[in-house]
C-alpha cells in the first residue's frame, strides 16, 4: 500500500535521531545520563515531565523497568524544552552533511501533516504541538517525526485491537523473520523469563510453533496489523493525492543518502528500512 511506501520512504528521515553522533553528544550536552535516558526524555519531551508508566504505555514494547530507570530522573537533569530544542539542533547539524534545504520536500511533508487525525495518538500529537523551527532542516525532520509517531500510534492501535501485548507485537516480527531475538531484546529490557512466557502465551493461542515461527493463525494475525495500521495511516496519503509519488522520489534518495552516510545504521533493532 502506498501508506507504507511512504512510512519506508521517510522513516530514515525521523529515525537519524536514534543513531547520528550528534543526537547522543546533544544529550549530554543537556546534562542528560546514558543514551538510553537521552532516547526515553527525547522522545517523550513534548508530553512534559511524564513518568514511567504512561510512557511506557505509549512507547509499548519496552520493559516497564527500562523505562523506569530514565523517567522520571531525566527530568532533574534537562527540562522537556531544553531536550526538545537540543534534539532538533542535532538532528538538523547532522542532516545538514547530507542536504543544504530541500523546500519542496518539507512542504509536502507538512501537507501530509496537516492531514493527520491525533485522536487516539499521543506520541503524534504531542509532536505536532512543538513549534516549526526556523531551521528548514529541522522542520522537515519534525514534519517525518509527526508522521512517523502518527503511524506509530496507529500500530499500537492495531496491535491491541488484536489482543497483542508490546512484547508479544514484537515476538511476532521475530516469528516473521523480520529481526532476531538476539537483535532486539537487549534494546527492550525484557527479562528471558518474561520474553520467554510471552512466547509460551503466543504458542498456547496457536500463533508460534515450538520454533517461535508464525503459524499460519500467526501469519494471519500480523498481516491484518500491518493492513490496520496502513488503514490508520492513509489519510495523509489521501490528502496528498498524485502528489504523493513526488514527495516519494524525493525523499527516497535523501533516505538513502542519511543511511549510507551512516546516519542511520543497517540493520537497527528500529526496524528501519534502506527505501
Amino acid at each position: 500500500m502506498t501508506a507504507r511506501r511512504l512510512w519506508a520512504a521517510v522513516e530514515p528521515l525521523h529515525a537519524v535521531v536514534y543513531f547520528a553522533p550528534q543526537t547522543a553528544e546533544a544529550a549530554k550536552a543537556a546534562g542528560l545520563r546514558g543514551y538510553w535516558m537521552g532516547y526515553f526524555a527525547g522522545r517523550l519531551a513534548p508530553l512534559g515531565p511524564i513518568g514511567p508508566e504512561p510512557a511506557t504505555a505509549m512507547l509499548f514494547g519496552f520493559a516497564p523497568a527500562m523505562v523506569a530507570r530514565a523517567l522520571p530522573d531525566a527530568w532533574s537533569f534537562a527540562s522537556p524544552e531544553a531536550v526538545v530544542a537540543s534534539r532538533m539542533e542535532a538532528v538538523a547539524s547532522a542532516l545538514r552533511s547530507v542536504a543544504d534545504d530541500v523546500p519542496e520536500l518539507s512542504a509536502l511533508l507538512w501537507r501530509a501533516v496537516d492531514a493527520c487525525e491525533f485522536g487516539g495518538r499521543p506520541l503524534a500529537a504531542a509532536w505536532a504541538g512543538v513549534p516549526k523551527p526556523a531551521d528548514p532542516l529541522s522542520r522537515l525532520w519534525l514534519a517525518a517525526t509527526i508522521l512517523r509517531e502518527h503511524r506509530g500510534d496507529g500500530h499500537v492501535l492495531a496491535a491491541v485491537h488484536a489482543g497483542l501485548s508490546g512484547l508479544e507485537t514484537t515476538l511476532t516480527h521475530i516469528g516473521d523473520g523480520v529481526i532476531a531475538r538476539a537483535d532486539i531484546q537487549p534494546h527492550r529490557g525484557w527479562s528471558d523469563a518474561q520474553w520467554d512466557a510471552a512466547v509460551d502465551r503466543l504458542r498456547a493461542r496457536g500463533l508460534l510453533d515450538d520454533d517461535g515461527v508464525l503459524t499460519d493463525a500467526g501469519r494471519d494475525l500480523r498481516r491484518g496489523i500491518e493492513d490496520d495500521t496502513d488503514r490508520l495511516a492513509a489519510a495523509p496519503v489521501a490528502a496528498l493525492g498524485a502528489d504523493v509519488e513526488r514527495l516519494l522520489a524525493l525523499a527516497v534518495p535523501l533516505s538513502r543518502a542519511v543511511i549510507d552516510r551512516g546516519l542511520v545504521t543497517m540493520p537497527n533493532p528500529v526496524g528501519v528500512p534502506r527505501p
